[in-house]
């Protein structure tokens, strides 16, 4: 995690992403933001879920929530923004396309 933030304070942008597993339409990537960066706003996939495991975010959207280390948080079906509250890495999980038969919203 040390090694994610380091390159994200590195980075103009304030921000770095690794993929650690890709399986199929399973997704997860770690990404770490420092303080005051976002991922500026945009469409949800079919399935999302955030885990916090260092520092805080806030997703934005039609229901905003801060998200604290140690705490997971299904992503909203709407369009939406994750700001770092404070330099934090998150574990982002999505499936990137399902059946529409398999789809719940």
């Amino acid at each position: 995690m040390a090694q994610r933030l380091d390159a994200a304070r590195a980075s103009a942008h304030g921000r770095d992403a690794q993929i650690v597993v890709h399986d199929g339409v399973l997704r997860q990537s770690v990404i770490a933001l420092v303080a005051g960066s976002e991922l500026a706003e945009h469409n949800s996939p079919p399935a999302a879920s955030l885990q916090v495991l260092v520092g805080r975010v806030r997703v934005t959207g039609l229901d905003e929530s801060e998200v604290a280390a140690g705490h997971l948080t299904v992503l909203t079906h709407e369009r939406h923004a994750v700001l770092a509250l404070e330099d934090s890495v998150f574990l982002l999980t999505t499936v990137t396309s399902l059946d529409p038969s398999q789809r719940t919203d």
